[in-house]
């Protein structure tokens, strides 16, 4: 009996502590409960507030208006333009293919168009609006808007598209907008970029002001449900547009210029200002339409430009890498000088040079006599060159062309300068693994063998020799146009390259006279005009090396030759002579001989160039009226 007591106060005693224990717990876990409560319901419940409101309420960019872009004289050359575009929600309209087809009866639809649809469609929630064509003509839209009821899905928005009133006149230095690529997305961290349809540069001065041209983006406050479709549009802050930019480029030159090069297969042309490296004119040919870029290409129409020989998309101003041939003199008249070389000094042509067991040879093959420096350049003597380089050396040579701008970038405001080649002993060994040749250093002197420069570096080693030896730096932007103001783009006058005025004016004169001269090589191309003649160079660069059979045989002229293998035709010029303002340099690609062919283009640029400009005009009798319908 007793024991059966003591048992039951065992199983009481461990009943009744289980009890306490299970009771505190439910006591503590209550206790928790009601102060998480209390700390979501009371202490942060201003933050779950605004948790929650942003999940209903997103906030969305907006595509600011991108900045145009105007001439010297505010003439507008890339704007902005009404684009009506289709898009179609795959939601409302159930069975899009069908949809489609039917819209094919009203817009052209190309298969392409599709494919890209599909993808579209797959990627996207079945709610979000996917576009199917840009631009459409009013009337397009109009005949869309009638058969709407047989269109569920479909719809017409309003957005902009860049346009470029004059087209592949200013391609090259425009440059165009495309779609952003992943690679964009990668190294710009703008969220902007990631708004559907929005078009960034790419190339040209769209690219090189990108930003500035971007804007900055507006927001949208939109009410969206808990699959993210847009419900209402509570708040609307429109973005900051683009800042205009304006260029140094003078629209109805380019034109001019463009025109004026269409003659030829591939050519190029560069127009400055001496003063500040203004650029005027920049001509490329051929060129092409920047417009379609903003649209998409086809595969087509990209592979028609990337696969063609004349390469359109290169601005052969900036990236053809030509040799110079004689336009190269005037780096090793000066480097003579400074080396203490009397530009008195004679040395005889007799229409060769000999330097070792070989035969180097002036274009004249009867040579030229007796010849100084002046007469060198006028008559453009290879052997007067061949002695000087041989005495000077090739690292003289190529220190003062650098400093003319030659074999380094000048700098220029757009991508996609080359920086051409001025070689030396240690480039030559780095390169190719071999020693410098002397015979190296005599074609060198006449812009041939390893030399390479492009036209635009031609054009400011001109502009540096007639400015006197002020270091002008080319440049197409003008100004940015800010809401605080104007900003120019040049600030301060060019430094001076060290040249003695006395060296630049020996080789000045000469290039006067390689015009104006009756022994000029470039008598053929003079300005008549009072007060607008022109100065300058020819250069003619071989692309070839012409045999010992075919130099006995005579064999040897461009217009025996295929296209591919003629030489190339320079020129470099200025003018008014006696007060340079202007400069230009001409390339025609395989045009033949730079006097007959290049000169007279320049000659032409640089009389349009001062008939545009008004501090050349001198009334209704002055000499810009005498020019009539010339330029």
């Amino acid at each position: 009996m007793e024991r059966s007591r003591n048992e039951e106060q065992t199983r009481y005693s461990s009943f009744s502590r289980r009890s306490l224990l299970l009771g505190g717990g439910m006591l503590l876990g209550l206790g928790t409960l009601v102060g998480r409560l209390y700390q979501l319901q009371v202490v942060e419940a201003e933050r779950y507030r605004l948790l929650a409101e942003n999940n209903r309420i997103s906030m969305r960019l907006l595509a600011p208006p991108r900045g145009e872009i105007i001439d010297r004289q505010g003439i507008p050359v890339a704007i902005n333009r009404q684009n009506y575009q289709v898009l179609l929600v795959a939601e409302q309209a159930r069975n899009y293919r069908q949809v489609l087809d039917r819209l094919g009866g009203i817009v052209e639809i190309t298969e392409a168009d599709r494919e890209r649809i599909d993808r579209d469609v797959s990627r996207v929630r079945s709610f979000v609006p996917v576009r199917v064509r840009d631009n459409l003509s009013w009337d397009q839209v109009s005949r869309i808007a009638v058969n709407a009821p047989e269109l569920p899905g479909i719809s017409i928005e309003v957005g902009e598209t860049r346009h470029y009133p004059f087209g592949a006149v200013l391609s090259h230095i425009l440059g165009y907008v495309a779609a952003v690529s992943e690679r964009d997305l990668i190294e710009q961290n703008d969220p902007l970029l990631q708004l559907p349809g929005l078009r960034i540069g790419k190339s040209g001065i769209e690219r090189t002001h990108d930003e500035t041209l971007r804007g900055a983006a507006g927001t949208s406050q939109v009410e969206v449900n808990a699959v993210g479709r847009v419900m209402q549009e509570l708040t609307r802050e429109e973005g900051q547009p683009g800042h205009m930019v304006e260029l140094t480029v003078d629209t109805m030159l380019q034109n001019y210029a463009q025109q004026r090069l269409m003659g030829e297969r591939s050519a190029s042309a560069v127009v400055l200002d001496v003063t500040n490296g203004d650029v005027l004119a920049m001509a490329s040919v051929p060129s092409y339409d920047p417009e379609p870029f903003g649209r998409g290409l086809t595969a087509a129409q990209w592979r028609a430009l990337t696969e063609d020989p004349l390469n359109p998309l290169s601005n052969k101003c900036i990236a053809g890498a030509y040799a110079p041939g004689s336009t190269f003199k005037m780096v090793v008249a000066l480097a003579a000088m400074e080396q203490g070389i009397d530009p008195g000094e004679r040395v005889f042509c007799p229409g060769y040079y000999e330097l070792g067991n070989h035969r180097f040879h002036c274009w004249s093959r009867g040579g030229h006599g007796h010849m100084n420096l002046q007469d060198s350049l006028i008559q453009s003597c290879d052997v007067y060159y061949y002695d000087v380089a041989r005495r000077l050396g090739i690292e003289r040579i190529a220190a003062m062309a650098r400093r003319l701008g030659m074999g380094v970038p000048v700098g220029i405001d757009l991508p996609g300068e080359r920086e051409g080649l001025v070689p030396t002993e240690d480039w030559k060994l780095a390169t190719i693994g071999e020693r410098w040749q002397g015979g190296e250093t005599l074609i060198s002197a006449i812009g041939q063998g390893f030399m390479l420069s492009t036209p635009l570096q031609l054009a400011v080693m001109t502009a540096r020799l007639v400015n006197g030896g002020r270091a002008v730096v080319p440049h197409v932007t003008r100004a940015i146009h800010r809401p605080g103001g104007i900003e120019p783009t040049v600030k301060a006058p060019p430094p001076s390259l060290g040249i003695p005025e006395r060296h630049l004016d020996i080789v000045v004169e000469a290039m006067e006279e390689v015009v104006l001269g009756r022994r000029g090589t470039a008598r053929g191309a003079r300005i008549d005009l009072p007060g607008l003649e022109m100065g300058g160079k020819t250069g003619t660069s071989q692309v070839r090396r012409i045999s010992a059979a075919e130099r006995a045989a005579g064999v040897f002229r461009n217009e025996d030759l295929p296209w591919h293998r003629r030489d190339h035709a320079l020129f470099v010029g200025f003018a008014p002579v006696g007060r340079p303002r202007y400069a230009c340099a001409v390339v025609v690609a395989h045009g033949g001989g730079g006097s007959a062919v290049a000169a007279p283009i320049a000659r032409d640029l640089l009389i349009e160039t001062q008939r545009r400009d008004p501090a050349s005009r001198e009334g209704p009798s002055g000499p810009i009226a005498a020019l009539g319908g010339q330029g």
